[in-house]
């Protein structure tokens, strides 16, 4: 997890690219919890199960370009919270012809349903990580990260309600990793600079 923080600090801000003084405050207390923090999420879920579904492997593969990947972790963590919830799985529609299918829901208890959502946070930190170090310029990277930040807020709403009605200690356990996941992403988010309209308006595949 460290390379992507480690990057920012040779950034630039006329692109709305990040300063190394701004990159510095980001790699001193948020990089070293987040690893952390992965590090064991990887763990964790290596040693219980997948954290995606077949089809939402595919779908992964599928989508090359950051800001598209990461929607899909995105979806394949609010298809969760919709089972958790009991309220409708979001819509499915494809974005091309050849999309993948996102297949049958993923099933599981309430802490495994958790288990995954903390793995998925991991797996998408990773994937803006991987893409920094090839190409630490690319627009796709503060895109992407904004977009993760933005969810990770209404996970942590949605861990507020979940909390006050856990009962079992893998489920509390659950719960407190996700959260310590999110509020991380959130952090580091928030020190992105603003964006910028050639910013948005670039496309690059990573």
């Amino acid at each position: 997890m460290m390379q992507l923080f480690s990057k920012m600090i040779r950034g630039t801000t006329c692109r709305g690219q990040y300063t190394g003084r701004l990159a510095l405050l980001m790699t001193i207390r948020p990089v070293t919890l987040l690893a952390g923090i992965f590090l064991i999420s990887g763990l964790v879920s290596a040693q219980t199960r997948d954290h995606l579904t077949d089809q939402e492997t595919e779908l992964v593969r599928f989508h090359q370009e950051l800001d598209k990947r990461i929607e899909v972790f995105i979806k394949a963590i609010d298809r969760r919270f919709a089972i958790i919830n009991g309220t409708a799985q979001p819509a499915t529609k494809k974005s091309t012809k050849d999309e993948p299918e996102w297949g049958d829901a993923p099933k599981g208890t309430r802490a495994e349903l958790l288990g995954d959502i903390a793995g998925i946070l991991d797996e998408a930190i990773t994937n803006i990580d991987d893409v920094s170090r090839r190409d630490e310029k690319n627009p796709l990277i503060s895109r992407a990260l904004r977009r993760l930040t933005s969810s990770a807020n209404g996970y942590l709403n949605q861990l507020a309600a979940l909390k006050s009605k856990a009962k079992e200690p893998d489920e509390e356990s659950a719960i407190e990793h996700v959260a310590n996941n999110a509020n991380q992403i959130i952090e580091v988010g928030n020190k992105l600079p603003p964006p910028t309209a050639e910013s948005d308006k670039k496309k690059k595949k990573p």
